[in-house]
């Protein structure tokens, strides 16, 4: 009779459901009845498998007589695909809050789903709460989320966040806590004057997440990002750019039972090294040009180069910047760039391309064209590398201008005290 009932409903799934449509890919499923109410809602690592699997000739076995019950009355199937399995998580539990699906609360009581609360303080904690307690919980919270089916899921699901968006827990404020988890970087500094400012927005991102909104999310923060590079503030943008990065590029693995965290991510990724050239000098006198070196979005001091320009005694940019390309790419041990940056305008980046088509160097090149107060006013070059490397194309032009003025400085220092 079991197996009867398996290969009835193992039918079903090639006539109605059409299961076979589903991808191999995180995400949610609704099973819908044939009015299209929503009977049950579920994450799954590959949707593909996971709703294969409600059809087996040991559904009753594995999954129980509920849900037995639901898959007859189902007669479709849809879905929504996250980026990754946290994000599934997050969506179910937004999906079973705005939907109270009959099957998903019909065998368990609300009071034994985990739910994930940010309090109602100055500086709020975050941490996961039985119904039963939300319920007997005297204190204010400023938000709720949830519920959620597996609690071991969502504590996992915690940590990945706060490695991205360091946040106070619940035993904040008791002695040693603090200190520990901002050493490692899980909790924020709430000693700066700017901290409550600051923390607020971190509060707000992991709202806009928890809300199944990270498109509007990643919208925010690459606009902040951009604030801050526009604003040369390159720490506090290299910080969102590595937020931005880790929520593009969620290792979430830790929820099917593995161990990779956001810093093993960014180790992990091919490093991108960006070259920025800058020519200083007086009405032509005491010219010097240097390189700054970004890779993967930080500056590599050790690789920074200075060169003394030997060829030209007046003014003379682009001559100088091909003196210093055509120096440099004498140096096939250095590491080759991915991106060349120039300070200048038009004539810096077709003398740039000219020295890197003679030797048949495929490097792209973008220059970075300033106002009469020496600020940044346009970037030229291909829209996708700007794109995707604005701030640190930015910084690494800041860089260079900041190294080859202080170059510049002590070389004139050095001719007047006669050395």
């Amino acid at each position: 009779m079991q197996a009867q009932y398996g290969a009835w409903i193992y039918n079903m799934k090639k006539s109605d459901l059409k299961v076979n449509r589903l991808p191999d890919a995180p995400g949610v499923y609704f099973f819908k009845d044939s009015r299209g109410s929503i009977l049950y809602v579920g994450k799954a690592t590959s949707l593909r498998d996971r709703v294969r699997s409600y059809f087996g000739d040991d559904l009753i076995d594995t999954r129980g007589p509920l849900l037995v019950d639901m898959v007859t009355k189902a007669k479709r199937i849809e879905f929504k695909e996250t980026d990754s399995v946290l994000e599934a998580l997050i969506l179910e539990a937004h999906e079973i809050k705005t939907h109270q699906p009959k099957y998903n609360t019909k065998d368990k009581d609300d009071k034994s789903f985990n739910y994930v609360v940010i309090t109602k303080e100055d500086f709020p904690r975050i941490f996961t709460m039985r119904g039963r307690e939300l319920v007997d919980s005297n204190s204010k919270h400023k938000a709720v989320y949830g519920p959620f089916p597996q609690g071991g899921s969502l504590n996992e699901a915690l940590k990945i966040i706060r490695k991205i968006f360091p946040f106070r827990d619940k035993k904040a404020g008791t002695k040693g806590n603090d200190t520990f988890y901002r050493q490692i970087g899980l909790s924020p500094d709430i000693s700066s004057v700017d901290a409550k400012k600051e923390y607020a927005k971190t509060i707000r991102n992991i709202k806009l997440f928890f809300d199944a909104k990270k498109v509007t999310l990643l919208k925010k923060l690459e606009k902040e990002m951009m604030t801050y590079a526009t604003k040369k503030e390159f720490e506090k943008a290299s910080i969102i750019k590595k937020q931005i990065f880790a929520l593009q590029h969620i290792q979430d693995v830790a929820l099917i039972k593995s161990q990779d965290t956001h810093s093993h991510i960014l180790k992990n990724v091919r490093m991108f090294r960006i070259e920025a050239y800058d020519v200083a000098h007086m009405s032509g006198g005491s010219m010097v040009g240097v390189m700054a070196v970004i890779e993967s979005g930080e500056p590599s001091k050790k690789e920074y180069r200075k060169f003394t320009i030997k060829g030209f005694s007046s003014s003379n940019d682009t001559g100088a910047l091909k003196e210093i390309l055509d120096r440099r790419f004498g140096h096939p041990e250095w590491s080759a760039p991915n991106l060349i940056v120039v300070d200048g305008g038009k004539a810096q980046k077709n003398a740039a391309e000219r020295v890197l088509k003679d030797l048949d160097l495929p490097i792209p090149v973008v220059a970075v064209v300033k106002n009469e107060r020496h600020q940044p006013k346009d970037i030229l070059g291909n829209k996708k590398n700007i794109t995707h490397h604005e701030v640190d194309i930015l910084k690494a032009n800041a860089e260079a201008h900041r190294f080859s003025i202080s170059f510049h400085r002590n070389v004139r220092r050095k001719k007047l005290l006669g050395k």
